[in-house]
């Protein structure tokens, strides 16, 4: 019959506690082992003492039992389908020993081998629970609102479409949208943000995520299963499976290595037999071969390391999604980084208000007339400008007959006046238009007869307009379309302000009041205080500054190169065109990572030889096609995830390099001279322990903070 190696055995997973870390005793592995551990010194110690051989031979059982009984099983699965298992070979080698009378080695074989074993599948459950520590699972159980009953449902149970009730103090059950009620949820396990986040009818919420002291009602948006939660334990029980090229490298030698082992050891034991040698010494050299010249330690010496370095990532924000990427991580030489959302928040925020003379606002009226106009609106500058203002704790004031036109801006009644924020020469034709519409009860008639009295007619106002708001753009016109944010680079100025200023002041709206203009908002989105560190350390790993790839004008992207010490700057770029950027660079020679978070970084990110995507507001896309994701939306985590990768495949070497060493002077004792099978065991299984610890060492927080 043919015969070919089966894979490793795959540590079993075992279930733990949400949360929590394993502990070594809940894997069945570490219990087996420590039971045959602890059965084997026992018997040894009756037979140093000259116990009775009753009692320490079956103590040496047990440890042969419940060290062995688990691979063995494997092994004889392997054998019925044809194949040939090198745990089947570590066992045979144990049995053969204890026939020739000696049992002690052989018991000593079982207990190491299965020591080696618990060590792998411990760097296995690490891995998931470090990622899984990130996020509190989300709860057993949701209350499900039918009609006017409520009813306590296992959220495995909920459907797209069901509306959920989130009482004060509650985790959410499933990821969906709220449609009633106002509280606030920490987010912290998701997102990384430290305060907890306003929840209002609109806004998403995800399961596992703790309610405050509101009450709300939630739609059901998606399938527990598709949860943010269970698509990243998920990705971790998928990386802890996979293999990485090295991995699969070894395998694919390993399979006519141990066949040559079987060949070598029959071809031991039969030539000395041939020619005379003792029935019992010929069997022992062949026995004391096949241990020492089979190859456990090199298969421990890739899986262990890579195994550990996700579990790191993971424990700091960063979700490796397989082996494979966290050791292609470690190739990369170059790195390409989108602008919006990667080096800068991607998030507006006000950073300039500037009330005109004669308008008689100062600042804080200024920004409250302007929430209060912009809070019917959904658009991110409205939810900055609204956000500024309860910031400064100011009082937001209703609004009346909102008008948004996009591409304009909006319009609306604010304590009687009719309040614009948007475009200079938009806001004119809206605000007639709007004036024009709105009907004229409570006090809308006096209004409209203001903006048409004497001295104010409406041509007066439109001149005004346009003398103060020249050359303005309008934030919607000039968003680039791939990241949905205004640049500051890509504004105009404020009158007066220089065209140089005009190209790192931000985003500047125009505010008027009955179409008189009182003032200006200017919004910026902001470079993350990170993004210079960052890239500082990229191009000390790589030994070349990254690549800033991006949608946005020259002006924008030169801005923030300017700022973070970037040299090579690529604007004005399409999805293609970062595909073509990044494949160029391939073609050079170089492995590139790319780091990136919109839906337009997606195919980039599949292009390059890494991809990591920015979590808290990637898109789904990206953090689909993402190699790896950070959770936690810290910039600085992308090169300390490189280091860790590179030390990875660093321990992956040494592991290979003290493998080859320990077979190869084995086997040359052992066919050379006379090699003590008890000096072979300990030789061959105290080089597959040493090469698993040396792997697990990448689970120390060491590991991650090394420069």
């Amino acid at each position: 019959m043919s015969v070919t190696l089966a894979p490793t055995r795959a540590p079993s997973s075992t279930p733990t506690a949400p949360g929590r870390r394993t502990r070594v005793l809940a894997l069945p592995e570490a219990r087996w082992a420590l039971t045959s551990t602890v059965a084997f010194l026992a018997g040894l110690i009756l037979d140093t003492v000259d116990g009775p051989p009753w009692a320490y031979g079956l103590l040496y059982a047990v440890a042969y039992v419940t060290g062995g009984w688990e691979p063995a099983l494997e092994g004889l699965r392997a054998l019925r389908e044809k194949t040939l298992d090198v745990d089947l070979l570590m066992i045979v080698a144990a049995l053969g020993a204890a026939a020739i009378g000696q049992v002690l080695d052989g018991a000593l074989l079982i207990v190491i081998f299965a020591t080696s074993g618990a060590l792998e599948a411990l760097a296995t459950a690490r891995t998931a629970d470090s990622v899984r520590g990130l996020l509190d699972l989300a709860p057993t159980t949701a209350t499900r609102l039918t009609g006017d009953r409520e009813e306590t449902v296992p959220t495995s149970e909920l459907l797209v479409g069901d509306l959920l009730l989130i009482r004060p103090g509650e985790r959410v059950g499933a990821d969906g949208q709220v449609l009633d009620g106002v509280s606030e949820a920490d987010e912290a396990t998701i997102t990384g943000e430290p305060l907890p986040v306003l929840k209002r009818p609109g806004d998403e919420v995800f399961a596992g995520t703790l309610n405050g002291a509101g009450a709300l009602r939630v739609r059901v948006e998606r399938d527990p299963a598709d949860s943010v939660i269970a698509r990243i334990v998920t990705l971790v029980e998928e990386a802890s499976r996979t293999k990485a090229p090295t991995q699969l490298f070894i395998e694919k030698i390993e399979q006519r290595y141990a066949v040559a082992v079987v060949v070598a050891t029959l071809t031991v034991f039969g030539i000395p037999l041939a020619f005379g040698a003792d029935l019992t010494d010929a069997l022992l050299r062949a026995m004391t071969f096949m241990i020492v010249a089979s190859p456990c330690a090199v298969v421990l010496a890739t899986m262990p390391p890579l195994l550990s370095a996700i579990a790191n990532a993971g424990r700091h924000g960063v979700l490796v999604k397989s082996a494979v990427a966290m050791e292609r991580l470690g190739e990369i030489d170059t790195a390409a980084l989108d602008k919006t959302g990667t080096l800068t928040e991607g998030a507006p925020e006000v950073t300039d208000v500037r009330p005109l003379p004669g308008s008689g606002l100062d600042g804080d009226g200024l920004l409250a007339v302007a929430a209060a106009a912009e809070h019917p609106s959904e658009h991110p500058l409205a939810r900055a400008i609204v956000g500024a203002a309860r910031g400064r704790g100011l009082r937001v004031a209703d609004a009346e007959e909102f008008v948004a036109t996009p591409g304009r801006g909006v319009t609306a009644v604010v304590d009687g006046r009719v309040v614009g924020v948007g475009r200079a020469e938009a806001l004119v034709g809206e605000v007639g238009n709007g004036v024009d519409r709105m009907h004229r009860g409570d006090g809308m008639g006096k209004i409209v007869d203001r903006m048409r009295g004497d001295g104010d007619s409406m041509g007066d106002a439109v001149d005004r307009m346009h003398r103060v708001g020249d050359g303005m753009e309008t934030t919607v016109d000039r968003m680039p379309r791939a990241n949905g944010m205004q640049d500051p680079a890509d504004l105009t100025q404020p009158p007066g302000a220089s065209a140089s200023a005009s190209a790192s002041a931000g985003t500047t709206v125009l505010v008027t009041r009955d179409t008189t203009p009182v003032g200006t908002l200017t919004l910026t989105d902001r470079l993350r205080p990170d993004a210079p560190t960052t890239t500082s350390a990229l191009t000390t790993l790589t030994g070349t500054a990254p690549v800033l790839l991006t949608g946005d004008n020259p002006r924008a992207a030169a801005r923030v190169a300017e700022a973070t010490g970037l040299t090579d700057v690529r604007a004005n770029l399409l999805p293609e065109d970062k595909v073509n950027a990044v494949r160029d660079l391939q073609l050079a020679g170089r492995k590139v990572l790319f780091v990136g978070d919109g839906v337009n970084d997606a195919p980039a990110l599949a292009a390059a030889h890494s991809g990591i995507a920015m979590g808290r507001a990637g898109s789904d896309l990206a953090l689909e096609t993402a190699d790896a994701v950070v959770v936690r939306d810290e910039l600085t985590a992308v090169p300390a995830v490189v280091r860790l990768s590179r030390a990875a495949r660093r321990l992956v070497l040494q592991n290979l390099v003290i493998a080859g060493t320990f077979i190869t002077g084995l086997v040359a004792w052992d066919l050379v001279g006379h090699l003590p099978l008890p000096l072979g065991v300990a030789g061959h299984e105290g080089s597959t322990v040493l090469v698993g610890l040396n792997g697990l060492r990448l689970l120390r927080e060491s590991a991650w903070r090394s420069e």
